[in-house]
C-alpha cells in the first residue's frame, strides 16, 4: 500500500504553524484553513500508535477544510515535528494531557469559532477522543475512527506468548527507568514473525503506507507501554460524552475488537455508527478513504451547522 495522490481540497485551503505546550513541552500544530470561510468551525485531529500527525491526517483535513471545516492537527509531545525525549514515548496518560492542552489552545484562535469545537480521533487516538469529550466541556461533537476502546480485549486477540513476552520487554523498560538507563526499545510495526507492538498479519504493509517517503520517522518506541495500555479502557468513558459521535468501525480489525467498539458507540446517546466490512488499516487510503471521509465530512457538516 502506498500514500494516494493529492486529494481534493488541498487548494481550497492555507495552513498556519500554531504550536501549544504540554506540562512544559512544545507540541507542533498546523490549522488548515478553508479559504474564504470567516471564522470556520474547527475539528482538533492527532493520531495512533506511535504515528505522527503527517501520516495521511492532512488528507482528512484537506477533506474537512474543503468543506468549509477548519482543521488542527497536531503531534503529541516526542513525537514527529514536537519536541521532548525519549522519542515515540507512547503514553495513553501524556497523550490525553496534551488533547486537553490542544482543546485549551484551539479555544485561543481567532481565526476559527470556538463555540464548535470537535475532535477527530483514529486508531489508539480514536480512544482518546472519546476520554477527552468526556472531561471537557462544550465539545460539539467527535469523530472515533477504526478505535481502541479496551485494553481488556488484547486478551482476545493476541496469543499468551505475545502477551507474555509483551509484558517482558516492558518490565526490562521499566527497570531501565529505574536505574536512569536509556529505554528499552522495540519496533512499533513488524511483520507477524518478528516481535513489534503491531505484527498482526495486516499491519506491516498497513501501517508503512501511510508513511510519507521523505519521512524521518524511526520505527522504534519504549516498549513500557506494553504495562499500560492493558488498563486502558476509554469505553469507560463512554457514558460521560454528552456531545454526538460518528464511530467508523472495522469488522476485519486484527488490533481492534469492533464489539467493543459496538459497546462504546452505545453507550453514548447520540451517537452513530460506520460499520464497514474491512481490516483496520483500509480507511485511511484508497476507495473506502473516500466513502469514510465523506461520511465524516457529513456528519461534521450537520453537527457544527456548516452552511453552503
Amino acid at each position: 500500500m502506498t500514500p494516494g495522490p493529492p486529494v481534493q481540497g488541498e487548494e481550497c485551503m492555507k495552513t498556519i504553524v500554531s504550536d501549544f505546550t504540554s506540562k512544559g513541552v512544545r507540541c507542533a500544530g498546523t490549522l488548515y484553513l478553508p479559504d474564504g470561510k470567516g471564522r470556520p468551525p474547527v475539528v482538533i485531529m492527532a493520531h495512533g500508535l506511535g504515528a505522527e500527525r503527517a501520516f495521511r491526517l492532512p488528507a482528512f483535513a484537506a477533506r474537512f477544510a474543503a468543506a468549509g471545516i477548519a482543521a488542527y492537527v497536531f503531534d503529541y509531545r516526542n513525537f514527529g515535528d514536537s519536541d521532548g525525549e525519549p522519542r515515540n514515548l507512547i503514553s495513553p496518560r501524556r497523550h490525553i494531557a496534551d488533547w486537553l492542552a490542544a482543546i485549551a489552545h484551539v479555544r485561543t484562535l481567532e481565526a476559527v469559532d470556538v463555540s464548535r469545537v470537535a475532535l477527530w480521533g483514529s486508531s489508539f487516538s480514536g480512544g482518546h477522543v472519546v476520554v477527552a469529550a468526556a472531561k471537557s466541556k462544550g465539545i460539539a461533537c467527535i469523530v472515533s475512527q477504526v478505535p481502541f476502546v479496551n485494553g481488556l480485549s488484547l486478551f482476545r486477540l493476541f496469543s499468551f506468548s505475545f502477551l507474555m513476552s509483551a509484558t517482558i520487554n516492558g518490565i526490562r523498560d521499566l527497570l531501565r527507568i529505574l536505574t536512569f538507563r536509556k529505554p528499552h526499545l522495540v519496533p512499533i510495526v513488524g511483520r507477524p514473525d518478528t516481535f513489534a507492538l503491531m505484527n498482526t498479519p495486516d499491519s506491516w504493509d498497513g501501517y508503512t503506507g501511510l508513511i510519507p517517503k521523505d519521512s524521518k520517522w524511526k520505527n522504534e518506541c519504549p516498549v513500557r507501554i506494553c504495562l499500560e495500555i492493558i488498563s486502558y479502557r476509554p469505553i469507560a468513558y463512554a457514558g460521560g460524552v454528552k456531545c454526538p459521535a460518528l464511530f467508523v468501525i472495522a469488522e476485519q480489525d486484527s488490533l481492534v475488537d469492533w464489539r467493543d467498539v459496538l459497546k462504546t458507540a452505545d453507550r453514548i446517546q447520540a451517537s452513530e455508527k460506520m460499520v464497514l466490512a474491512s481490516g483496520h488499516f483500509e480507511p485511511y487510503t484508497g476507495e473506502l478513504f473516500e466513502k469514510v471521509s465523506a461520511r465524516e465530512t457529513g456528519f461534521l457538516r450537520k453537527v457544527l451547522s456548516v452552511d453552503g
